[in-house]
């Protein structure tokens, strides 16, 4: 009897261990994500990128997700997954994430962050920087992302040559609209534009083609048919302003 007692009280053990052990697997499972993992799992993602690894990708995002990438492409997972291919031939590169900020609730976590791209063509590096805000949702202990926005960072353009004795044929005023002018003027071998008092130098791409730093876009000079400037054109996303020349 005393042993039949024992064996059951044992059993009885080895029941609520087993049950308090299921618990707390349960608990983690469903606890909150933590900032860390959530890095962790991102740069697994861009880690898989240039061998073309889709299994991470596979695992991370959602059936469900919305992809929507610095070229304006928005897709579905079957697209996001069909789009991880190796790299070309004489192609590599890494992507790193930086600057990471989140936002943790119980089944949905925000991992907002900078991921920067250093690439090789052949023995000549590129880089770039984009911003991404990934957001997680916890649907029966798992963590996917449901939706993912990224953006590039503007650059300048490198800057190139100009002649500035050609700045002489730049110069002038330049009409949008009734009382609406800018200036283009000479400083020694600078150009500048000015308009209501705020002057910006125009830093030559090519010897007819500016951009002013830290804006997008691109300032240049057309010219008519007897070789005059006739126009100052202000290029946006390929999208033409033009100013007429006045003077």
């Amino acid at each position: 009897m005393e042993k039949a007692e024992e064996g059951r009280m044992r059993l009885c053990v080895l029941v609520i261990i087993l049950a308090g052990s299921t618990v707390a697997l349960a608990d983690r499972k469903d606890a909150p994500i933590t900032e860390q993992e959530l890095v962790r799992r991102t740069q697994e993602l861009y880690d898989a990128v240039a061998a073309g690894n889709q299994a991470p990708w596979k695992q991370y995002f959602a059936d469900d997700c919305i992809f929507s990438d610095e070229k304006g492409r928005t897709m579905d997972k079957s697209k996001l997954i069909a789009d991880i291919t190796p790299l070309p031939t004489g192609y590599s590169g890494v992507i790193k994430l930086e600057h990471a900020q989140s936002r943790i609730y119980d089944n949905v976590a925000v991992l907002s962050y900078d991921a920067n791209e250093a690439e090789t063509i052949f023995g000549q590096k590129l880089s770039a920087r984009y911003h991404i805000t990934d957001t997680w949702l916890q649907r029966d202990g798992n963590w996917q992302i449901v939706a993912s926005q990224a953006h590039r960072y503007y650059e300048d353009p490198a800057a190139g040559k100009a002649d500035p004795k050609k700045y002489a044929d730049f110069s002038g005023i330049y009409e949008l609209a009734s009382g609406q002018t800018r200036t283009v003027l000479s400083e020694g071998d600078n150009l500048f534009v000015e308009r209501n008092g705020k002057k910006d130098q125009l830093l030559p791409e090519t010897s007819d083609l500016f951009f002013r730093k830290g804006i997008e876009g691109r300032i240049l000079f057309r010219y008519d048919k007897e070789g005059r400037v006739d126009a100052l054109i202000d290029r946006r996303n390929n999208e033409d302003v033009i100013w007429r020349k006045k003077s």
